[in-house]
């Protein structure tokens, strides 16, 4: 692992932003095939209950091999959109955080939104802070509704890692899940409602990586054979880091909102891990009850993780007006980053 050796400097605010804007709609989408731990033994040779007790995970998804990252980002668009009760042509913009494209060009963005006919829609890819990428997503739409000529963003986290994974790794092997879930994102005229502050941080670290594939390390026939291609994960770096990081980083932005940690309705984390998820809520005294979990039968669904916990609660009736809620990533990189809200 080769890390910048200084510590860097986060960018937070506690500002808020003057335009307020809420979720009015999200939308899930997993594929059909399920992989349980048991389905793995025989590939990773770990043992189910290993599995089970290192991550929480009891069961993951598999896209289908004749679909791509875009199929999972229209399925979830379109129920999101129809709970916001919003037509393609309403979309002022759409971003698409995921870090498993369709293709290096053209724009996976651009795919789901000729894919469901946003034809005025801004076109938007975030995806190499892989995990972290849906935090970025959302604070680049939160920025974005400011402009008063954009009323309505759509936000998909989406990735099919098992495109990107080794068969057999024994670590990243177990972790991954294919899934994509979307919010959509609507000015409003509530007072006090959206971005109340936020707090990003990265330090560079190749802890996470995919080696080969761009213009350091092009594609060849020996990156092929390497298996260079590959996500390579180096577990107590990721540990580690996650579990510094992650509580940290909640703990300035809710604080630049004015807040305590005991004043957020709802915490939407990245499904990671659940020994990660509950380090970081035991340090900060989360009760479990505010932290959703999908993890358990979704696994680690990358830039879709903080969407899936989000559209848990939304579908539940759980995120109601005046709520204060989290959002919160890390990925490969590291970046890491923290989104306080008010619905």
């Amino acid at each position: 692992m080769t890390t910048l050796a200084h510590e860097p400097a986060a960018s937070h605010t506690g500002n808020g932003l003057s335009v307020p804007f809420a979720v009015t709609g999200t939308g899930l989408h997993v594929p059909s095939q399920v992989v349980t731990n048991d389905d793995l033994t025989r590939s990773t040779r770990r043992s189910g209950d290993w599995i089970t007790t290192r991550t929480g995970i009891h069961e993951r998804r598999r896209l289908a091999p004749d679909l791509a990252t875009s199929d999972m980002c229209v399925a979830a668009a379109r129920p999101a959109m129809e709970a916001a009760r919003i037509t393609p042509d309403g979309l002022d913009a759409i971003i698409v955080a995921s870090y498993t494209h369709d293709q290096p060009l053209p724009s996976t963005a651009l795919i789901v939104k000729d894919a469901l006919g946003a034809c005025s829609a801004l076109a938007l890819d975030v995806a190499h802070a892989a995990c972290a990428s849906g935090v970025h997503a959302v604070l680049l739409a939160a920025h974005l509704l400011q402009n008063p000529s954009l009323g309505t963003v759509l936000v998909i986290g989406a990735d099919c890692a098992s495109r990107v994974t080794r068969p057999g790794d024994r670590t990243a092997g177990v972790f991954f899940g294919d899934a994509a879930a979307a919010a959509v994102l609507t000015r409003t005229g509530t007072e006090g409602a959206g971005l109340l502050s936020y707090d990003i941080g990265s330090q560079l670290s190749y802890a996470v990586q995919i080696p080969a594939g761009g213009s350091r390390r092009p594609t060849s026939p020996e990156s092929l054979a390497a298996g260079a291609h590959y996500v390579s994960m180096d577990g107590r770096a990721v540990w580690d880091t996650a579990t510094t990081r992650l509580p940290e980083s909640i703990t300035r932005a809710v604080r630049h909102a004015g807040l305590v940690v005991e004043d957020i309705d709802h915490y939407f984390l990245h499904q990671a891990n659940i020994n990660i998820l509950d380090a970081a809520r035991s340090q900060l005294g989360i009760p479990a009850d505010r932290v959703p979990i999908t993890l358990d039968r979704l696994g680690n669904t990358g830039a879709a993780g903080i969407f899936t916990a989000l559209h848990q609660t939304v579908s539940q009736d759980g995120l109601r007006p005046g709520d204060t809620y989290v959002m919160c990533a890390i990925g490969a990189g590291f970046h890491w980053g923290t989104l306080c809200l008010r619905q």
